[in-house]
């Protein structure tokens, strides 16, 4: 068991931990909520470093890391969404759960053909995944309402804009592959 791998079983470790602690009846719980979520994010960029530095880099490893950002991302919004529980707060939240679903689908379609390199992550995909990460950390630590929850959910429409971008640029270069088969 790699280092890499290690870090990314942590990040799976803390998302029940980080769930029991945003409920917590405490006025503290959602910082330490966003605290767990931190650390959760510097996992995932650690592991990553680790495993491309240390050429630690497994199979088992690019199953994982990628469903464990996924269930975080998407486990910290839903729960946002229950916090926020307005339509408003809701949509973006949607784009970017829609989007992560599609792009799986696609990337183990393409990978079936052999073509997993064309849809492979981008720059626009890591700026989004940097804006998601820090609108969760915003909005996980303060209060709706709270001017720089405010913030975080502006950044969290902009992480949405890039994640549509994001998603046509990966369609785009997978359609003439999909409109083969159709």
């Amino acid at each position: 068991m790699t280092l890499a791998n290690q870090l990314t079983l942590i990040r799976i470790v803390f998302i029940p931990l980080f769930v029991v602690v945003f409920y917590l009846p405490f006025g503290w719980a959602h910082f330490a909520s966003a605290m767990i979520f931190s650390i959760a994010a510097i996992t995932d960029w650690a592991d990553g470093y680790v495993a491309r530095k240390y050429d630690q880099s497994t199979p088992f490893g690019a199953f994982l890391d990628p469903v464990a950002d996924k269930l975080m991302v998407v486990i910290a919004l839903a729960l946002l969404v229950e916090l926020h529980a307005t339509p408003w707060f809701t949509a973006p939240a949607i784009v970017i759960i829609g989007r992560e679903i599609v792009i799986s689908a696609l990337r183990e379609w393409m990978a079936e053909m052999g073509k997993r390199g064309m849809v492979a992550v981008s720059w626009v995909g890591k700026l989004k995944t940097t804006l998601q990460m820090v609108a969760i950390l915003v909005l996980l630590a303060f209060p709706p309402g709270h001017e720089i929850a405010l913030l975080g959910v502006v950044v969290l429409y902009a992480a949405a804009a890039l994640t549509l971008w994001s998603m046509a640029q990966y369609l785009k270069a997978a359609w003439p592959h999909l409109s083969r088969s159709m």
